[in-house]
């Protein structure tokens, strides 16, 4: 089993593999999954910190596999204009829910009275599924980060 216990946020050397998972899956500081080439592994990383998109995990025994996100049940939320997208952002966000934003869209877990909240300020709700990767928020985990150049180092932010 390949075993992961460090995350960069970008590599310079070829991706062996990569795996596909839900959001709530990369919430989890200890995963057991299988990854898209088919190799079981365990991912064992700081509790707190999701698995971002696109971040690079790197096995003990060197191997980098890239995370990808997995489509799953959403609802997406377009508005037509900002001062209305603004306002539903607003609701939305007093009711402490994880929001995905974009250009006048936004996308959370699927919820009918979030849903019928969107709807009444006049968004359209798409349901079809789709990557979901919502804001970590305003506290949201700033530190160190690796780079893998063939050496390594850390960089402070």
């Amino acid at each position: 089993m390949l075993q992961v216990y460090e995350r960069l946020d970008h590599t310079h050397q070829a991706i062996n593999d990569s795996i596909t998972l839900d959001f709530d899956t990369r919430k989890k500081a200890r995963i057991k999954g299988v990854t898209d080439g088919g190799a079981d592994i365990g991912i064992f990383v700081e509790r707190g910190h999701p698995l971002l998109i696109g971040e690079i995990l790197k096995t003990e025994c060197g191997q980098l596999i890239e995370v990808k996100g997995l489509a799953e049940p959403v609802n997406t939320a377009i508005a037509d204009d900002w001062l209305t997208f603004s306002k539903v952002c607003y609701h939305l966000g007093n009711r402490h829910t994880s929001l995905q934003i974009g250009e006048l869209w936004l996308r959370f877990k699927p919820d009918h009275v979030l849903a019928e909240l969107a709807t009444m300020y006049g968004l359209t709700i798409n349901d079809q599924p789709a990557v979901f990767a919502p804001e970590s928020g305003a506290y949201g985990h700033k530190g160190t980060h690796a780079h893998s150049h063939g050496h390594e180092h850390e960089h402070e932010h």
